[in-house]
């Protein structure tokens, strides 16, 4: 199949068929993301298929701690394995279904794939497919269209959805200006060399579609009706990220900014290049089956067009039943801006939000005030409604993702550094699990990679091993469902799972004592907090108390605050999970303290616990 043009796609017939229904309530998930080239090659050798079952076919060994370390023996191994995570490694679609299995026993039930589709074929760096050349065609690096059909249907067998990443905003580096270094913005519009042929040279006219036999699939811009001038700005490259109209207007460094047409909101005229690649992307749901989509840079696109595309795309999924297809934005600029593009585009839920991320990566380390990561959720002035509510399906919360620009220069996964990382791990992934919003793993987490430096490679390192391994190897994977991190995500999200209080519930941080009788929230002392941390979700008079320790040295116990409405002394909370297993069905008798009805509480060192009310 190659489609050249939107005029080719036959919709009536896409249409015909059963499609996937959409979950009822997308707070009941877990995300999973992945950098498809990074995930999987299916050479993989000593792994559980989808099936359980051994598989023994494949070349690439499982990782053991002795082959940490193998592919940087000397400064010319070490610049060898650097460069290789610089382009294309090999993961494909075909191994990402082969894993499939992997992802459902770990109690993944949605996988948000890095986008899928055709990248300028001269630029062997991306390999992360931000940078798009043909809307309608599959990258060959990774497969394809019928590779893709195949892992969406695989993945709904097995209770997984499927999330594409998408880009409105911009192309990959289609076209060059005159002279062949993209300026800065300054509101003005720069001349254009011409569109870029196979080899990246600006050999083909700018001014209109290609004739037949000109250039080649691999040259300008693709579907054809988007070889048309106006589809870009034309201005340049952004440089003050928060001027407006720069940061709507200009390109992402080589990437080139397509004009999506005018006026901010109400009236917007959607241009031609939006429409068609609004259709590219119904093409995508029909053809592939797919659940939802992860938009790239909505702060940079005008609200209007978002607008415009959310309401065109949620007809079109309604149109052949799925009800609740999913639209998560990636918007920065913080929860107030978050609020207002989600209300007024019709955008199901935000990823970024606020500085989310940071408040749980650092206060499970011990370094930022509970109140500051628990106070973000409570905003309930801004929203117009009860924050629970709002929150637990608007927000898909993190705490590693694939560029952390929160982190400037200088990237590096939550394990990366203090050995003690790797030992919080469980329970920054428990924290996330069981607070509001819709959590979101970042592939390799559950292997505890520990990835950093100064480029986003580090950060996303393959699994399946190849030239770029995580933990500086090469030649060996990490579908190791024995690792301890991967075991006991399993073990939480399988409560999550089974316990409506900890997706749906009211959120409360509670308050500590350490004598019962004087009891307030923890807080830092100096730079830092060594203390138990806990929080109860509330549904429909059940509460689940949750905690983490934050000293990652010894155990902490303090009286916990619960509810009082809810308990009676003499009665019992159970331990449901613990990092210390042997914790696991102790009970805690509910004693007044006072005013307060409280448990007393230890929690293991680094470590998370879940109670619910004894039966």
């Amino acid at each position: 199949m190659n489609l050249e043009s939107i005029g080719g796609i036959d919709f009536a017939a896409l249409r015909t068929g059963c499609f996937h229904p959409s979950p009822a309530a997308w707070e009941d998930q877990v995300l999973y993301f992945l950098m498809l080239d990074r995930f999987s090659d299916d050479q993989e050798n000593g792994y559980k298929g989808n099936d359980g079952t051994l598989v023994n076919t494949g070349s690439t060994p499982l990782f053991t701690p002795a082959d940490a370390g193998n592919a940087v023996p000397t400064e010319a191994a070490a610049a060898s394995w650097r460069d290789a995570g610089g382009r294309f490694c090999g993961g494909t679609l075909r191994g990402l279904s082969s894993k499939l299995g992997y992802l459902q026993r770990l109690g993944v039930t949605a996988i948000w794939v890095s986008p899928i589709f055709k990248q300028v074929a001269f630029d062997a760096g991306a390999y992360h497919g931000y940078g798009i050349q043909n809307f309608l065609a599959v990258d060959p690096h990774f497969g394809s269209a019928d590779d893709l059909r195949r892992m969406v249907a695989e993945a709904h067998k097995r209770g997984i959805r499927v999330i594409l990443d998408i880009i409105l905003n911009h192309s990959g580096n289609v076209f060059a200006y005159e002279p062949d270094v993209v300026p800065f913005w300054n509101g003005g519009t720069f001349p254009v060399a011409g569109y870029r042929d196979a080899s990246g040279a600006p050999t083909l006219p700018f001014d209109a579609p290609l004739a037949a036999g000109q250039g080649s699939p691999d040259a300008a811009i693709w579907p054809q009706e988007l070889q048309a001038a106006t589809t870009f700005t034309r201005k340049g490259k952004i440089r003050s990220w928060d001027y407006d109209p720069e940061f709507y207007q200009g390109d992402f460094e080589t990437l080139k900014d397509i004009s999506l047409g005018e006026g901010f909101l109400d009236p917007y005229r959607p241009s031609t290049a939006l429409k068609v690649i609004t259709q590219a992307y119904k093409y995508w749901i029909a053809f592939a089956d797919v659940d939802g989509f992860r938009i790239d840079t909505v702060k940079h696109m005008e609200p209007g067009a978002t607008r415009y595309f959310a309401s065109v795309i949620h007809e079109f999924a309604q149109s052949l039943g799925k009800e609740n297809f999913y639209l998560i934005g990636e918007i920065t600029g913080g929860r107030s801006f978050a609020f207002q593009r989600l209300e007024e585009t019709g955008l199901d839920a935000a990823l970024g939000v606020d500085d989310i991320p940071d408040k749980l990566e650092f206060l499970v380390k011990g370094s930022r005030n509970p109140e500051q990561y628990f106070d973000l959720f409570r905003n309930s002035l801004l929203v117009n409604k009860e924050s629970h509510i709002w929150f637990r399906n608007k927000v898909v919360t993190l705490f590693d993702d694939h560029d952390q620009v929160r982190k400037g220069e200088r990237k590096a996964r939550f394990c990366a550094g203090d050995p003690a990382y790797a030992r919080q791990v469980i329970a920054v992934l428990g924290m996330e699990a069981t607070t509001l919003g819709i959590p979101l793993l970042y592939y390799g987490t559950e292997q505890a990679f520990d990835g950093e430096g100064g480029n986003d490679r580090y950060i996303r390192e393959c699994q399946f091993g190849g030239d770029f391994g995580a933990f500086r190897s090469r030649g060996r994977h990490f579908f190791d469902e024995s690792h301890p991190v991967y075991r006991e995500t399993s073990r939480i999200l399988a409560l999550r799972k089974d316990k409506i209080a900890l997706r749906r519930g009211r959120q409360y941080l509670r308050q500590i004592s350490g004598d019962g009788i004087g009891f307030g929230y923890p807080r830092m002392f100096g730079n830092e907090i060594r203390s138990v941390v806990p929080w109860s979700r509330l549904f429909d008079g059940e509460e689940v108390l949750c905690a983490i320790n934050t000293d990652s040295v010894q155990a902490r116990t303090v009286w916990s605050v619960i509810d009082h409405d809810l308990h009676r002394p003499g009665e019992h909370f159970r331990c449901a999970y613990s990092t210390d297993v042997a914790e696991v069905g102790t009970q805690l008798p509910v004693e007044d303290r006072g005013p307060t009805r409280a448990v007393h509480l230890t929690v293991p060192a680094a470590g998370f616990v879940i109670y619910e009310k004894a039966s």
